[in-house]
């Protein structure tokens, strides 16, 4: 069987952008090159690259937005903390869906979570002069990490596979006993694995945490989605298992993102522990004229970096918000959709000969959702990679999130539907033919 696309063809694309490893390249670089390559092939990939949503957006954000901003309201600039009605709605949210007791003024919208991460970061990597590095729980979004080194700060990671449960704490607590660690950074669910940590590891976290006196940033990118359980009745448990349950020291990022398919408003809201937004720490004067954390994360951080995040996509999110509150919309349901693909895919896969790579939440099988790791048993992730582009299907390595798992990529559900099912199939039977025969 040939191949769909010409390998002298990927090959060219690849060495025009200077991209001598495919295991480095960045989601954004890839997504570029695919797009070139269905372009001028006239081929339509299989696209697991890039963790787009795929479904609509929320209508009642849409029609919120549009009302706002017939009001005149694009002409002024927006408070620089946020808007009080979507600052209620994200306090009202937290306490309905994850019972964390967060006021509304420590609920600060940012221009997405990519924000509300450069700005935690900024922040909490100046508390104290002698903690300037971020420990990431590896695998992870790397941009995070892309973040830091634009800053010039300092991190470490760990991959999190071989130390579930128990093991957690021996292997944190060796990177923490230095203590120049600032910050834990880990997301839940997982990106790109789609891991969930349990209570029991959260309370290692939080113990150690509280222990070494350093902050978690919890991301939430994907809040409530761990669809093995019901997180969508509002106020009544079970809630999804979270640092705010155990500890008084972190920040959450909630993205509107996924949850209510609003990406291309880049709107969230980065949540701040009471403890923390009012704890004093004197180096922060050095840099922001305040020892005050909260003011300086709020006043001189985000300030500098957007003055504000736009008025209309505040109160599309409130408007979501307030709907899913008030028990007018289950915001879960929907969203079951990337399950559903999930489970399809997997199969697929498994029956062309891959195998999933993290498959275990502790002993419990890992859940269907956003994204899935996979690896074939023939190659390495960056052969595999290749030989999928040739077969029209892109995904991204997990060397660049942290994993140690050299043969795995990531593969995201979102913008796969229904009819691409059997197109997956029939280009994995063509993979399959191509990297038993080469030549």
């Amino acid at each position: 069987m040939k191949k769909v696309l010409n390998s002298d063809l990927i090959e060219k694309k690849l060495k025009e952008y200077e991209i001598r490893d495919l295991d480095l390249i960045s989601i954004r670089e890839l997504v570029h090159i695919v797009n070139e390559l269905e372009s001028e092939t006239g081929e339509k990939f299989i696209r697991m690259e890039m963790g787009v949503p795929g479904l609509p957006p929320n209508s009642i954000g849409v029609d919120a937005e549009i009302e706002i901003l017939k009001k005149n309201i694009a002409s002024k600039y927006p408070m620089i903390d946020g808007t009080p009605e979507l600052k209620n709605e994200a306090s009202k949210f937290l306490k309905l869906f994850l019972n964390a007791d967060i006021p509304p003024e420590l609920c600060i919208p940012t221009v997405g979570s990519m924000q509300g991460a450069f700005a935690a970061f900024l922040t909490l990597c100046r508390k104290d002069p002698e903690k300037d590095t971020v420990l990431f729980i590896d695998p992870g979004f790397p941009v995070q990490k892309m973040q830091l080194d634009v800053l010039g700060m300092k991190y470490k990671s760990f991959d999190i596979y071989n130390y579930r449960g128990a093991n957690l704490e021996k292997e944190l607590e060796s990177f923490l006993a230095d203590n120049n660690i600032s910050t834990i950074v880990y997301s839940t669910p997982n990106n790109p694995t789609w891991i969930c940590l349990s209570e029991h590891e959260l309370k290692i976290i939080a113990k150690l945490a509280n222990k070494y006196n350093v902050t978690v940033v919890e991301d939430l990118a994907y809040f409530g989605m761990d669809f093995r359980h019901d997180y969508s009745q509002a106020g009544k448990p079970p809630f999804p298992p979270s640092i705010s349950a155990y500890s008084d020291n972190y920040l959450l990022l909630l993205s509107s993102s996924k949850i209510f398919s609003y990406a291309g408003q880049r709107i969230a809201i980065l949540a701040v522990s009471p403890n923390l937004f009012n704890q004093r720490f004197e180096n922060l004067k050095n840099f922001f004229g305040t020892d005050i954390f909260g003011k300086a994360l709020i006043y001189k951080a985000l300030y500098t970096l957007s003055a504000g995040t736009s008025h209309s996509a505040q109160y599309a999110f409130a408007a979501i918000l307030k709907a899913v509150n008030n028990g007018e919309i289950n915001f879960i349901e929907p969203l079951t959709e990337y399950k559903n693909r999930a489970s399809k895919m997997k199969q697929i896969f498994l029956k062309n000969g891959f195998e999933i790579l993290y498959d275990k939440d502790e002993n419990e099988d890992i859940g269907d959702g956003f994204y899935f790791t996979i690896a074939h048993p023939l190659v390495n992730s960056e052969e595999l990679l290749k030989a999928l582009l040739a077969q029209g299907i892109s995904a991204i390595s997990l060397t660049t999130s942290g994993s140690t798992l050299k043969k795995g990529i990531r593969a995201c559900v979102s913008q796969i539907n229904q009819d691409d099912f059997a197109l997956l199939e029939k280009r994995l039977l063509k993979f399959q033919d191509a990297i038993k025969s080469p030549n």
